[in-house]
């Protein structure tokens, strides 16, 4: 199995796993690394979460910002390792897609190409010309 790393500023890799957890249960070889101090421990955190799922077939991070200081450290941490890759813009549609799949035995490479395209395809806009909504709809359940 594909291990995956979540990390982010301040706790946004918290956050998204608690919202993963949520959807699709607690998950095997996934770790969560917040940045809420420096990065002297930002990086002893990644390199300890990389060498935790050492043993995992690939190691995917997923940061929040591109330049971030969470994706330029796990980028230069990753150089040290043949078989981490690091994405940026991370969001919840592409994390859930990624850890559902990643249980069918997909390799890193397709893993990675189906968060990047998960992620884009997941950013739209709620236009009311897209629906009709009747004056007496019920609503209580969602949309």
């Amino acid at each position: 199995m594909v291990g995956i790393i979540v990390t982010g500023h301040g706790r946004f890799a918290t956050g998204l796993t608690s919202s993963i957890n949520l959807i699709a249960g607690p998950q095997e070889n996934y770790v969560a690394v917040d940045f809420e101090q420096e990065v002297d421990q930002l990086q002893a955190d990644l390199t300890a979460a990389i060498e935790s799922l050492k043993d995992c077939e690939g190691i995917i991070v997923f940061s929040d910002l591109a330049g971030g200081s969470p994706f330029k450290t796990a980028v230069l941490i990753a150089q040290s390792y043949q078989n981490v890759e690091v994405i940026a813009g991370t969001n919840l549609p592409m994390l859930a897609e990624v850890v559902m799949a990643r249980q069918f035995g997909m390799d890193t490479e397709t893993l990675v190409n189906t968060a990047l395209n998960t992620g884009k395809d997941q950013i739209t806009r709620f236009e009311m010309s897209q629906i009709e909504v009747e004056e007496n709809d019920d609503f209580s359940d969602g949309i």
